[in-house]
């Protein structure tokens, strides 16, 4: 089964950037669609955006123009580049699998990584 370990997560100040990455244990290129979510402090975690294996990409609203996912199937790696970041993005990060009706494949998620947005 495909595993996935989040990083790139670090406390910056508003208006900064960051980049995130998803390591997968094994191949994603048979994964037609990969996702970015997050979930921040006493909320549900939420899908944020989605990238197929081709690289067309969605986005929530609240995060266009800012989030940009990219993905690189020969390295096993998605990415996650955030500008402009905003105090409401605090957050801790998750990537996985997502299937064709919009719900998370691997049941097992990682330790995800913390994004912390603070002046």
């Amino acid at each position: 089964q495909v595993q996935f370990v989040e990083s790139g997560g670090d406390l910056v100040q508003p208006g900064g950037s960051l980049r995130l990455s998803c390591a997968a244990s094994g191949s994603i290129f048979g994964v037609s669609t990969m996702g970015w979510y997050r979930q921040a402090p006493g909320k549900q975690r939420e899908l944020v955006g989605t990238i197929t294996s081709g690289g067309a990409t969605n986005y929530v609203g609240s995060v266009k123009g800012r989030f940009t996912i990219s993905r690189d199937n020969a390295k096993n790696t998605m990415y996650l580049q955030i500008n402009s970041l905003k105090p409401e993005d605090t957050a801790v990060y998750y990537c996985n699998a997502v299937s064709s009706t919009g719900r998370y494949i691997i049941p097992s998620w990682g330790q995800g990584t913390q994004v912390t947005v603070s002046s």
